[in-house]
Protein backbone atom coordinates (compact mmCIF):
# COMPACT_ATOMS: atom_id res chain seq x y z
CA UNK A 1 0.00 0.00 0.00
CA UNK A 2 1.51 3.34 -1.02
CA UNK A 3 1.66 6.30 1.36
CA UNK A 4 -1.25 8.17 -0.24
CA UNK A 5 -3.59 5.19 0.05
CA UNK A 6 -2.45 4.70 3.65
CA UNK A 7 -3.24 8.33 4.49
CA UNK A 8 -6.68 8.17 2.86
CA UNK A 9 -7.59 4.88 4.56
CA UNK A 10 -6.57 5.89 8.07
CA UNK A 11 -7.97 9.41 7.71
CA UNK A 12 -11.32 7.89 6.79
CA UNK A 13 -11.01 5.53 9.75
CA UNK A 14 -10.30 8.45 12.11
CA UNK A 15 -13.32 10.39 10.83
CA UNK A 16 -15.71 7.43 11.08
CA UNK A 17 -14.37 6.47 14.51
CA UNK A 18 -14.81 10.06 15.68
CA UNK A 19 -18.42 10.16 14.48
CA UNK A 20 -19.12 6.86 16.24
CA UNK A 21 -17.49 8.03 19.47
CA UNK A 22 -19.43 11.28 19.10
CA UNK A 23 -22.67 9.28 19.17
CA UNK A 24 -21.61 7.81 22.53
CA UNK A 25 -20.57 11.26 23.77
CA UNK A 26 -24.14 12.42 23.11
CA UNK A 27 -25.28 9.68 25.48
CA UNK A 28 -22.86 10.96 28.12
CA UNK A 29 -23.92 14.58 27.61
CA UNK A 30 -27.59 13.68 28.10
CA UNK A 31 -27.28 11.12 30.89
CA UNK A 32 -24.41 12.19 33.18
CA UNK A 33 -25.97 15.44 34.48
CA UNK A 34 -29.24 13.57 35.06
CA UNK A 35 -27.50 10.86 37.11
CA UNK A 36 -28.44 8.21 34.56
CA UNK A 37 -26.23 5.25 33.71
CA UNK A 38 -24.40 5.53 30.41
CA UNK A 39 -24.60 1.73 30.11
CA UNK A 40 -28.24 1.02 30.98
CA UNK A 41 -30.30 1.09 28.92
CA UNK A 42 -27.66 0.06 26.42
CA UNK A 43 -29.54 1.52 23.46
CA UNK A 44 -30.15 5.20 22.90
CA UNK A 45 -33.71 6.45 23.29
CA UNK A 46 -35.77 9.43 22.22
CA UNK A 47 -35.64 12.18 24.89
CA UNK A 48 -39.40 12.78 24.44
CA UNK A 49 -41.15 9.41 24.02
CA UNK A 50 -38.30 7.33 25.56
CA UNK A 51 -38.67 4.76 22.78
CA UNK A 52 -35.40 2.84 22.18
CA UNK A 53 -33.79 3.69 18.86
CA UNK A 54 -32.87 0.66 16.68
CA UNK A 55 -29.35 0.51 15.34
CA UNK A 56 -30.36 1.22 11.74
CA UNK A 57 -31.86 4.54 12.87
CA UNK A 58 -28.86 5.41 15.00
CA UNK A 59 -26.10 5.60 12.39
CA UNK A 60 -23.84 8.58 13.24
CA UNK A 61 -24.43 11.68 11.10
CA UNK A 62 -26.50 9.84 8.50
CA UNK A 63 -29.56 9.02 10.62
CA UNK A 64 -30.09 12.59 11.83
CA UNK A 65 -29.93 13.89 8.27
CA UNK A 66 -32.13 11.12 6.85
CA UNK A 67 -34.79 11.61 9.54
CA UNK A 68 -34.54 15.41 9.19
CA UNK A 69 -33.81 15.81 12.88
CA UNK A 70 -36.97 14.09 14.09
CA UNK A 71 -37.80 10.96 16.07
CA UNK A 72 -39.06 8.22 13.77
CA UNK A 73 -41.49 7.03 16.47
CA UNK A 74 -43.16 10.18 17.82
CA UNK A 75 -42.01 12.85 15.38
CA UNK A 76 -40.50 15.05 18.11
CA UNK A 77 -37.65 17.30 17.09
CA UNK A 78 -34.17 15.94 17.88
CA UNK A 79 -31.77 18.73 18.76
CA UNK A 80 -29.13 19.70 16.21
CA UNK A 81 -26.64 19.22 19.04
CA UNK A 82 -26.67 15.46 18.43
CA UNK A 83 -25.55 15.89 14.83
CA UNK A 84 -23.17 18.70 15.81
CA UNK A 85 -21.39 16.66 18.47
CA UNK A 86 -20.92 13.74 16.09
CA UNK A 87 -19.54 16.01 13.35
CA UNK A 88 -17.31 17.97 15.73
CA UNK A 89 -15.88 14.78 17.23
CA UNK A 90 -15.26 13.33 13.77
CA UNK A 91 -13.44 16.48 12.59
CA UNK A 92 -11.33 16.72 15.75
CA UNK A 93 -10.39 13.03 15.58
CA UNK A 94 -9.34 13.54 11.96
CA UNK A 95 -7.34 16.68 12.81
CA UNK A 96 -5.58 14.94 15.71
CA UNK A 97 -4.68 12.00 13.47
CA UNK A 98 -3.27 14.33 10.83
CA UNK A 99 -1.13 16.37 13.24
CA UNK A 100 0.25 13.95 15.84
CA UNK A 101 2.07 10.61 15.87
CA UNK A 102 -0.31 7.70 16.35
CA UNK A 103 0.62 7.05 20.00
CA UNK A 104 -0.12 10.66 20.94
CA UNK A 105 -3.16 10.74 18.68
CA UNK A 106 -4.85 7.92 20.60
CA UNK A 107 -4.26 9.72 23.91
CA UNK A 108 -5.53 12.99 22.45
CA UNK A 109 -8.64 11.25 21.14
CA UNK A 110 -9.46 10.44 24.75
CA UNK A 111 -8.75 14.02 25.78
CA UNK A 112 -10.86 15.49 22.97
CA UNK A 113 -13.76 13.26 24.00
CA UNK A 114 -13.55 14.50 27.60
CA UNK A 115 -13.38 18.12 26.43
CA UNK A 116 -16.47 17.78 24.23
CA UNK A 117 -18.57 16.19 26.97
CA UNK A 118 -17.45 18.79 29.53
CA UNK A 119 -18.18 21.67 27.16
CA UNK A 120 -21.73 20.72 26.23
CA UNK A 121 -22.75 19.71 29.75
CA UNK A 122 -21.37 22.95 31.18
CA UNK A 123 -23.15 25.05 28.58
CA UNK A 124 -26.49 23.43 29.39
CA UNK A 125 -26.27 22.61 33.11
CA UNK A 126 -23.40 24.78 34.44
CA UNK A 127 -21.67 21.73 35.91
CA UNK A 128 -18.85 19.43 34.88
CA UNK A 129 -19.35 15.93 36.34
CA UNK A 130 -16.58 14.30 38.38
CA UNK A 131 -16.60 11.40 35.94
CA UNK A 132 -15.12 13.83 33.41
CA UNK A 133 -12.87 15.95 35.65
CA UNK A 134 -11.48 13.49 38.20
CA UNK A 135 -11.72 10.57 35.79
CA UNK A 136 -10.05 12.69 33.12
CA UNK A 137 -7.20 13.65 35.45
CA UNK A 138 -6.52 9.99 36.22
CA UNK A 139 -6.73 9.19 32.50
CA UNK A 140 -4.23 11.97 31.74
CA UNK A 141 -1.73 10.64 34.27
CA UNK A 142 -2.10 7.08 32.94
CA UNK A 143 -1.76 8.33 29.35
CA UNK A 144 1.42 10.20 30.28
CA UNK A 145 2.80 6.99 31.80
CA UNK A 146 2.10 5.08 28.58
CA UNK A 147 3.10 7.90 26.20
CA UNK A 148 5.81 10.08 27.86
CA UNK A 149 5.90 12.33 24.79
CA UNK A 150 2.66 13.90 26.03
CA UNK A 151 4.75 15.64 28.69
CA UNK A 152 7.85 16.06 26.48
CA UNK A 153 9.63 13.65 28.81
CA UNK A 154 12.29 11.03 28.10
CA UNK A 155 11.20 8.57 30.80
CA UNK A 156 7.87 7.32 32.07
CA UNK A 157 8.63 8.39 35.62
CA UNK A 158 9.43 11.93 34.55
CA UNK A 159 6.25 12.06 32.49
CA UNK A 160 4.07 10.93 35.40
CA UNK A 161 5.69 13.45 37.75
CA UNK A 162 5.16 16.26 35.25
CA UNK A 163 1.57 15.19 34.67
CA UNK A 164 0.78 15.11 38.40
CA UNK A 165 2.47 18.47 39.02
CA UNK A 166 0.65 20.07 36.07
CA UNK A 167 -2.67 18.75 37.37
CA UNK A 168 -1.90 20.15 40.82
CA UNK A 169 -0.89 23.48 39.30
CA UNK A 170 -4.17 23.69 37.41
CA UNK A 171 -6.30 22.94 40.46
CA UNK A 172 -4.41 25.15 42.90
CA UNK A 173 -4.16 28.11 40.53
CA UNK A 174 -7.90 28.26 39.98
CA UNK A 175 -8.51 27.58 43.68
CA UNK A 176 -6.54 30.73 44.46
CA UNK A 177 -8.53 32.66 41.84
CA UNK A 178 -11.79 31.28 43.25
CA UNK A 179 -11.03 32.28 46.84
CA UNK A 180 -9.60 35.67 45.89
CA UNK A 181 -12.62 36.33 43.69
CA UNK A 182 -14.96 35.43 46.54
CA UNK A 183 -13.26 37.96 48.81
CA UNK A 184 -13.24 40.72 46.21
CA UNK A 185 -16.46 40.10 44.28
CA UNK A 186 -18.43 37.60 46.36
CA UNK A 187 -21.48 39.84 46.75
CA UNK A 188 -23.47 41.60 44.08
CA UNK A 189 -25.94 44.34 44.99
CA UNK A 190 -28.77 45.03 42.56
CA UNK A 191 -30.90 48.14 42.86
CA UNK A 192 -34.07 47.53 40.89
CA UNK A 193 -35.78 50.21 38.81
CA UNK A 194 -38.72 50.23 41.21
CA UNK A 195 -40.72 47.99 43.54
CA UNK A 196 -40.67 44.56 41.89
CA UNK A 197 -42.76 41.49 42.77
CA UNK A 198 -40.89 38.36 43.84
CA UNK A 199 -41.87 34.83 44.80
CA UNK A 200 -40.15 31.88 46.46
CA UNK A 201 -42.02 28.60 45.99
CA UNK A 202 -40.98 25.16 47.11
CA UNK A 203 -40.28 22.76 44.27
CA UNK A 204 -39.38 19.32 45.61
CA UNK A 205 -36.00 19.54 47.30
CA UNK A 206 -35.39 22.93 45.68
CA UNK A 207 -37.41 26.10 45.13
CA UNK A 208 -38.32 28.44 42.28
CA UNK A 209 -37.07 31.98 42.89
CA UNK A 210 -38.63 34.66 40.69
CA UNK A 211 -37.88 38.39 40.73
CA UNK A 212 -39.88 40.26 38.11
CA UNK A 213 -39.30 38.50 34.78
CA UNK A 214 -36.21 36.61 35.98
CA UNK A 215 -36.58 33.02 37.12
CA UNK A 216 -33.97 30.78 38.72
CA UNK A 217 -33.60 27.77 40.98
CA UNK A 218 -32.88 28.58 44.60
CA UNK A 219 -29.90 26.21 44.73
CA UNK A 220 -28.18 28.12 41.93
CA UNK A 221 -27.47 31.03 44.29
CA UNK A 222 -25.70 29.07 47.03
CA UNK A 223 -22.30 27.45 46.63
CA UNK A 224 -21.24 27.63 50.30
CA UNK A 225 -22.92 27.26 53.67
CA UNK A 226 -21.83 30.81 54.56
CA UNK A 227 -23.52 32.40 51.52
CA UNK A 228 -26.32 34.86 52.24
CA UNK A 229 -28.94 36.39 49.95
CA UNK A 230 -30.56 39.64 51.10
CA UNK A 231 -33.86 41.14 49.99
CA UNK A 232 -34.87 44.66 50.99
CA UNK A 233 -38.66 44.52 50.78
CA UNK A 234 -41.55 46.96 50.89
CA UNK A 235 -43.77 44.07 51.94
CA UNK A 236 -43.55 40.30 52.21
CA UNK A 237 -46.00 37.47 52.87
CA UNK A 238 -44.50 34.37 54.52
CA UNK A 239 -47.06 31.56 54.52
CA UNK A 240 -49.79 34.05 55.36
CA UNK A 241 -47.83 36.29 57.74
CA UNK A 242 -47.40 39.83 56.39
CA UNK A 243 -44.40 42.08 57.15
CA UNK A 244 -43.73 45.62 55.90
CA UNK A 245 -40.45 47.46 55.26
CA UNK A 246 -38.20 44.55 56.23
CA UNK A 247 -34.88 43.02 55.29
CA UNK A 248 -34.94 39.30 54.54
CA UNK A 249 -31.68 37.41 55.10
CA UNK A 250 -31.64 34.02 53.45
CA UNK A 251 -29.25 31.15 53.89
CA UNK A 252 -29.74 28.15 51.66
CA UNK A 253 -31.99 26.43 54.23
CA UNK A 254 -33.17 29.23 56.51
CA UNK A 255 -34.66 32.72 56.60
CA UNK A 256 -34.05 35.43 59.20
CA UNK A 257 -36.46 38.37 59.55
CA UNK A 258 -36.81 40.86 62.40
CA UNK A 259 -35.03 38.59 64.84
CA UNK A 260 -36.99 35.47 63.88
CA UNK A 261 -35.48 32.50 62.06
CA UNK A 262 -37.51 30.15 59.89
CA UNK A 263 -36.42 26.81 58.45
CA UNK A 264 -37.12 26.91 54.73
CA UNK A 265 -38.02 23.21 54.89
CA UNK A 266 -41.09 24.29 56.89
CA UNK A 267 -42.18 27.00 54.43
CA UNK A 268 -43.96 26.59 51.11
CA UNK A 269 -44.51 30.09 49.76
CA UNK A 270 -42.89 33.50 50.19
CA UNK A 271 -43.95 36.48 48.11
CA UNK A 272 -43.81 40.24 48.21
CA UNK A 273 -42.28 43.35 46.70
CA UNK A 274 -38.52 43.90 46.63
CA UNK A 275 -36.66 47.12 45.89
CA UNK A 276 -33.07 45.93 46.32
CA UNK A 277 -31.31 42.59 46.63
CA UNK A 278 -27.83 41.31 47.30
CA UNK A 279 -26.88 37.92 45.88
CA UNK A 280 -23.83 35.75 46.62
CA UNK A 281 -21.69 34.80 43.67
CA UNK A 282 -18.59 32.80 42.79
CA UNK A 283 -15.84 33.54 40.31
CA UNK A 284 -16.38 30.02 38.94
CA UNK A 285 -17.57 26.56 39.92
CA UNK A 286 -15.32 23.99 41.55
CA UNK A 287 -15.78 21.74 38.55
CA UNK A 288 -13.64 24.21 36.61
CA UNK A 289 -10.77 23.63 39.05
CA UNK A 290 -10.88 19.88 38.51
CA UNK A 291 -11.32 20.34 34.77
CA UNK A 292 -8.14 22.42 34.57
CA UNK A 293 -6.37 19.68 36.51
CA UNK A 294 -7.50 17.26 33.78
CA UNK A 295 -6.13 19.61 31.11
CA UNK A 296 -2.78 19.83 32.90
CA UNK A 297 -2.59 16.05 33.33
CA UNK A 298 -2.85 15.57 29.57
CA UNK A 299 -1.11 18.63 28.16
CA UNK A 300 1.40 19.80 30.79
CA UNK A 301 1.93 22.89 32.92
CA UNK A 302 2.23 25.38 30.06
CA UNK A 303 -1.23 24.39 28.83
CA UNK A 304 -2.61 25.28 32.27
CA UNK A 305 -1.35 28.85 32.07
CA UNK A 306 -2.36 29.24 28.44
CA UNK A 307 -5.86 27.82 29.01
CA UNK A 308 -6.46 30.25 31.88
CA UNK A 309 -5.28 33.18 29.78
CA UNK A 310 -7.12 32.21 26.61
CA UNK A 311 -10.25 31.05 28.44
CA UNK A 312 -10.46 34.26 30.47
CA UNK A 313 -9.94 36.40 27.38
CA UNK A 314 -12.52 34.58 25.26
CA UNK A 315 -15.02 34.32 28.13
CA UNK A 316 -14.67 38.03 28.88
CA UNK A 317 -15.25 38.96 25.25
CA UNK A 318 -18.34 36.74 25.08
CA UNK A 319 -19.69 38.11 28.37
CA UNK A 320 -19.07 41.70 27.34
CA UNK A 321 -20.72 41.13 23.98
CA UNK A 322 -23.86 39.62 25.53
CA UNK A 323 -24.07 42.54 27.95
CA UNK A 324 -23.72 45.10 25.15
CA UNK A 325 -26.43 43.50 23.03
CA UNK A 326 -28.70 43.17 26.06
CA UNK A 327 -28.84 39.37 26.17
CA UNK A 328 -27.74 38.99 29.81
CA UNK A 329 -29.54 39.92 33.01
CA UNK A 330 -28.41 40.05 36.62
CA UNK A 331 -29.30 36.44 37.38
CA UNK A 332 -27.61 34.91 34.33
CA UNK A 333 -24.47 32.81 34.56
CA UNK A 334 -21.57 32.32 32.18
CA UNK A 335 -19.90 28.89 32.17
CA UNK A 336 -16.09 28.98 32.25
CA UNK A 337 -15.41 25.34 31.35
CA UNK A 338 -16.10 25.69 27.61
CA UNK A 339 -13.59 28.53 27.34
CA UNK A 340 -10.96 26.56 29.25
CA UNK A 341 -11.67 23.72 26.82
CA UNK A 342 -11.20 25.99 23.81
CA UNK A 343 -7.95 27.31 25.26
CA UNK A 344 -6.75 23.74 25.82
CA UNK A 345 -7.54 22.73 22.23
CA UNK A 346 -5.78 25.81 20.89
CA UNK A 347 -2.73 24.88 22.95
CA UNK A 348 -2.84 21.25 21.86
CA UNK A 349 -2.78 22.17 18.17
CA UNK A 350 -0.88 25.48 18.16
CA UNK A 351 1.02 25.67 21.46
CA UNK A 352 4.56 25.45 20.03
CA UNK A 353 3.73 27.99 17.32
CA UNK A 354 2.33 30.35 19.95
CA UNK A 355 5.48 30.01 22.08
CA UNK A 356 7.72 30.71 19.08
CA UNK A 357 5.63 33.74 18.15
CA UNK A 358 5.71 35.11 21.70
CA UNK A 359 9.43 34.56 22.11
CA UNK A 360 9.92 36.32 18.78
CA UNK A 361 8.17 39.37 20.19
CA UNK A 362 10.53 39.39 23.16
CA UNK A 363 13.69 38.80 21.10
CA UNK A 364 15.99 41.43 19.61
CA UNK A 365 14.73 43.36 16.62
Amino acid sequence: MDDRAYQILFSAFAFVLGATIGSFLNVCIYRLPRDLSVNQPSRSFCPECKQPIPWFRNIPLISWLFLKGRCANCGSKISFRYFGVELLTALLFLAVWKVFPWQMAIAYWVFVSLVIVATFIDFEHFIIPDEITIGGTVAGIVASLIVPALQSADTRLAAVIRSVLAAALGYLTLLFVLEAGKIAFGKKRIRLDGPTPFTWKRHGDDADFVVGPERSLWSEHFARETDRLLLKCDDVNIDGRVHNKVLLEFGYDQLSIEGETFKLDELNDISGTVIELQIPREAMGRGDLKFLACIGAFLGWRSVLFSIFAGSLIGSLVGLTTLLVGKRVWSSKLPFGPYLALGALLWMFFGPAFVDWYLGLLGPR
